[in-house]
Formats: C-alpha cells, sequence, structure tokens
C-alpha cells in the first residue's frame, strides 16, 4: 500500500485546490460558510468518485501498461508538478500532469504500447472544457436569468434563495469534481494488480482516491476557497452561481465519456462565457496566455520528468 503515497498526496493537494472552485464564491461572500462548504464538498465528493469515477480509470489505463511500481512513478511525479505549477503561480491541471507522466513513462518503458489515439481523446477534452462550459454558461445566464427576474421577491428573499442556488450548485460541482478527478488520483493503479483479490478494484480505488480529496478540502481549503472566491465575487453572487453550475455540468459530462479534466479551466471558462453574454470583460487576456502556458508546460514538465526517472532507475 506504500506505492499508494505519491496518490494519497496528488489528491490531499487536488482538493485543497479545487475545493474553491465549487465553493470559494459563496465562501468569500460570506453566503456559506467554510465549515458548511467543506463538509459538502467532502461528502459529495466521495460519492460522486464512488457513482460515476470509474469511467476515467478505463481511459487512463488504456494509455499505455502499467506495473505497481512504474504507477507509483507517475503518481509522485504528477503530484512534483502540480506543487511546481503552483509555486509558478500558473493555472494547475493535475488531469495533464497525470497524463503527461503516464505517457513519459509509457515512453522510456514501453514505446509500442503507447495508445496515440487515446491521447488524442483526451487532448480533445483539455481543449473542449473551457469551450463547452463557456457554451453552457452562455445558454444557462439568459434562460435562468429570466426566470429568476420573474419570481416575485425582495431583498431579503433573493439573497435567500442565492444563497440555496449557490448551496446547490456547490454540492453538484463536488459531486462532479469527486466523479471526474478521482481518476487522476488513483487511475494510474487500474489493472496493475495492486488489490489483486479484491472484489471490486474499482470501489477500492475511488474510495482511495475519493477519501483523500475530501481531506484536502477539509484541512487546507479555507485559504484558497477565500482567495479565489474574491476574484470571482465581482460577478455577483447570480453570475458566480451561473459559472459554478456550468462548470459542475461540464465536468459531469467528461466524468461519463470517461476524460478526467480541469475544474480549474472549466470555471474560467465558464466566467468568459458570462462575461461574453453581457458584453463584459470579465477575464483579461493575460489571464488566457496564463492558462495556455499551463496547458503546454504541465504535461510536458510531467512527462519529461517521469520519462527521466524511469530511464535512469528502472
Amino acid at each position: 500500500m506504500y506505492h499508494l503515497g505519491g496518490s494519497l498526496i496528488l489528491g490531499w493537494s487536488l482538493g485543497a485546490n479545487d475545493a474553491a472552485n465549487v465553493f470559494g464564491t459563496a465562501v468569500a461572500s460570506r453566503m456559506v460558510r467554510f465549515r458548511t462548504a467543506s463538509v459538502l464538498t467532502a461528502a459529495f465528493v466521495v460519492i460522486g468518485a464512488l457513482v460515476d469515477g470509474s469511467g476515467g480509470f478505463h481511459t487512463l489505463s488504456g494509455l499505455t501498461h502499467q506495473t505497481i511500481e512504474s504507477a507509483a512513478v507517475v503518481s509522485a511525479v504528477a503530484g512534483l508538478t502540480v506543487v511546481a505549477m503552483t509555486s509558478l503561480k500558473l493555472p494547475i491541471s493535475a488531469s495533464q500532469a497525470v497524463v503527461g507522466a503516464i505517457i513519459g513513462m509509457g515512453l522510456a518503458l514501453s514505446p509500442d504500447q503507447v495508445k496515440w489515439s487515446g491521447l488524442v481523446k483526451v487532448v480533445t477534452c483539455w481543449i473542449g472544457t473551457p469551450i463547452g462550459s463557456a457554451i453552457i454558461a452562455a445558454v444557462l445566464y439568459p434562460l435562468l436569468g429570466a426566470l429568476f427576474d420573474r419570481l416575485p421577491m425582495n431583498l431579503v428573499t433573493r439573497s435567500i434563495v442565492l444563497k440555496f442556488a449557490l448551496l446547490i450548485a456547490g454540492t453538484y460541482g463536488a459531486y462532479a469534481l469527486g466523479a471526474n478527478n478521482v481518476a487522476n488520483v488513483t487511475g494510474m493503479f487500474y489493472r496493475t494488480g495492486l488489490f489483486r483479490g479484491a472484489r471490486n478494484e474499482e470501489f477500492m480505488l475511488a474510495l482511495i482516491g475519493g477519501v483523500s480529496i475530501a481531506m484536502g478540502a477539509l484541512t487546507f481549503s479555507r485559504h484558497v476557497m477565500i482567495t479565489v472566491g474574491s476574484r470571482l465575487v465581482q460577478l455577483g453572487a447570480f453570475s458566480a452561481f451561473v459559472a459554478i453550475l456550468a462548470q459542475a455540468i461540464t465536468v459531469h459530462l467528461y466524468a461519463h465519456i470517461g476524460v478526467p479534466v480541469s475544474t480549474s479551466q472549466a470555471i474560467v471558462g465558464a466566467v468568459l462565457g458570462i462575461g461574453i453574454t453581457k458584453s463584459a470583460r470579465t477575464i483579461d487576456a493575460s489571464v488566457l496566455v496564463r492558462i495556455l502556458a499551463g496547458w503546454i508546460m504541465t504535461p510536458l514538465l510531467a512527462g519529461g520528468l517521469c520519462h527521466m526517472v524511469a530511464t535512469l532507475a528502472m
């Protein structure tokens, strides 16, 4: 079980960072307490992982052949890459770090077994994540806005409705986070024989991955929620609700497709979609450049480092 050390660290850091994408705005605006947000995130991340998380296992395990030892290296390298990208203040994607590490390992140990068609599918979904989220947000914003404006509400009632809307959207976002991203945490161990003899390998991997993400949300997400949420709260509570809902729908759809994607890139796409609908400039060019840099650098760094470790030590 010590092979899972890198995965547990990766899952913890993922939960600590990505909890902000589902409840950051609500916590920063004080519409939802941090304790409430963190408990809901932790609970529904685990539920999402157990109910809907298996699709990503099949995709990641199909990119190349893995052993228990190589999977342990992949998880450790992916975790280090996430830490390195965070220190550079570049947008992180655990999915891109994990896939980069898997391909780097495959090229080092068995290049003929790398499934390039599977990689094309994954990269296509990465590109589609912010675009799809932007489209969904752009469609939802006027539709839900028209419905919302028709409700007879005073300021107090409006605030209460928005609070519950943020709670519902955040809870759904937490479920989608667990369903989509649990494969990033433990998916590299699928079909390696780590749980040989277990009745349900997928359940064990989903449980361990989901719990590690949940622990990150419970123990170290407050600062990130407040920081990220403060940047998004300028949208207003209703716009934030639409952005979180669009991000959750997008990430959940990719969970069913079986490709882990970035919740950070999905939320940025949703904010951009709302900005386009409102004819407002919500994201400047420098942010988009940083996202593109993260897309390119994360898998290359993880792949290069994993290839080097595999070549020297395995």
